[in-house]
């Protein structure tokens, strides 16, 4: 499995997987469908990342590094092949968000989520992510914690 960034060619990857997930786990908020769809316009234009991790030209998972600020970003939109779940597909992706975050001098990292997810709130708080206090109102409906990561 490789570490691959955004190209258009994969940008079906990026939608079809997270529409997936946010189906399965939860809902589409219209704020998702319309990031989904033009991924190019809301995330990379505007300084973010994109990252697809790939196996044998199928796109196993992805995840984004949405610029929220300057040095601040939010990892977020990330999702994993149904039938990749259990292979450490996501940790990897999110290892690789850490290491880029530390490599390009990020002062802020930070992520939003739902404590029903408990495995995803343990792995985040095993990789470095602290809870903090959610902002009302935050940008997604379906969110009911907040977290950053602590950079040493």
């Amino acid at each position: 499995m490789k570490i691959v960034s955004f190209k258009t060619a994969y940008a079906k990857a990026f939608y079809d997987l997270n529409i997936e997930w946010l189906e399965t786990s939860f809902y589409v908020e219209d704020y998702d469908q319309e990031v989904l769809s033009k991924p190019e316009y809301y995330i990379i234009k505007p300084g973010g990342h994109i990252f697809f991790a790939i196996e044998n030209k199928t796109v196993l998972g992805t995840v984004a590094l949405l610029k929220r600020g300057n040095h601040k970003f939010e990892l977020t939109k990330m999702a994993v092949l149904p039938e990749a779940r259990g292979k450490q597909v996501g940790q990897k992706l999110m290892q690789y968000c850490i290491h880029y975050a530390k490599e390009h001098n990020f002062q802020h990292l930070f992520l939003y989520s739902n404590k029903v997810l408990a495995n995803a709130i343990h792995i985040y708080k095993k990789h470095g992510f602290v809870e903090v206090p959610l902002e009302q109102p935050n940008p997604y409906k379906r969110s009911n914690i907040k977290m950053d990561y602590i950079f040493i």
